[in-house]
């Protein structure tokens, strides 16, 4: 399913998103908040990811991707990884820009905006940052 889904998609999909494919293909997040250091769509400090696409189905990154960076308008930069809860103003990628296809992708943040803003050096770097929203809960949509 793992080699199909890079096959379509065109890139080799992270050691550690594979291995938590295998553990749980794609889902809700506990900790679904990542703190930033600029504004985003959502509010002034972080992000918030509500599920990790897995792969393989029709809600999948292998099924969903390509569609969503061309209904969306988002940059080819990569792969589309999450929902948020705006789901289509702004979105989360695995960033290959700087690695190539077989590289170790980036993780970036897409506002509204279309510019990606790297957030992680990778989708492990990612998952170890994401916390709990309950540290943001007064502050959703303060813009």
């Amino acid at each position: 399913m793992v080699r199909r889904a890079e096959a379509t998609l065109g890139v080799r999909l992270p050691r550690a998103y594979v291995e938590l494919m295998y553990q749980q293909n794609g889902g809700v997040l506990r900790d679904g908040c990542f703190p930033t250091s600029f504004r985003t769509s959502w509010t002034a400090d972080h992000f918030q990811v509500d599920v990790i696409m897995g792969v393989g189905f029709p809600e999948g990154v292998d099924a969903l991707s390509a569609y969503l960076i061309a209904e969306w308008g988002y940059p080819e930069v990569g792969v589309v990884l999450g929902v948020t809860p705006l789901a289509g103003p702004d979105t989360v990628m695995l960033d290959y820009s700087t690695s190539g296809p077989d590289g170790e992708p980036a993780v970036a943040y897409v506002g509204e905006d279309r510019v990606p803003r790297r957030v992680a050096n990778s989708f492990e770097a990612f998952m170890n940052g994401l916390v709990s929203c309950q540290a943001y809960a007064d502050d959703d949509q303060d813009q």
